[in-house]
């Protein structure tokens, strides 16, 4: 894999230190592929991540978002009680974590275990103050207000 240096845009840019985060967090991809996982758009602002964790509990799955990360951890549980002999272990019970990038504005709406799978619903939430919005345009004549409490005839007269 080859390497840029991205130092001499860094020194130049200012306002950019999350997108300078990202691309040394590209750098570190480890090749682990425990526990395998989808990523699934479902609508069209909608995603969810499936994550396979079986042998599992909910108190041993922690979901946290920080800085535009979705984390997902397990740690199993010594079991208390019985002890059992394992002859053969297919069913991987390690500890693990995985980290997944979000998107500006992609909120975690919910987690639910079903089945061995855990689903983590994503949304994106743009605020209204970043969405396309349509501008008036006006032209050099007066325009006439309107005030929608009184009926057209009861309007007070516009000064020209």
């Amino acid at each position: 894999m080859m390497t840029r240096d991205f130092t001499p845009l860094f020194r130049t840019a200012i306002g950019f230190d999350r997108l300078a985060q990202m691309v040394e967090g590209l750098q570190d991809t480890s090749p682990t592929t425990f526990p395998p996982y989808n990523i699934e758009k479902t609508g069209d602002e909608s995603y969810r991540v499936s994550v396979a964790v079986a042998g599992f509990a909910p108190d041993d799955l922690d979901v946290t978002v920080r800085d535009n990360t979705l984390l997902v951890s397990g740690r199993v549980q010594p079991a208390q009680g019985e002890k059992v002999a394992t002859l053969y272990r297919g069913i991987a019970g390690r500890s693990f974590e995985r980290r997944f990038a979000l998107a500006d504005h992609i909120v975690v709406e919910g987690a639910n275990l079903d089945n061995g799978l855990l689903h983590i619903a994503l949304k994106r939430v743009v605020p209204e103050a970043l969405k396309p919005r349509r501008i008036g345009i006006s032209t050099g004549a007066t325009q006439k207000v309107i005030s929608a409490d009184l009926p057209a005839a009861e309007q007070p007269a516009q000064a020209a």
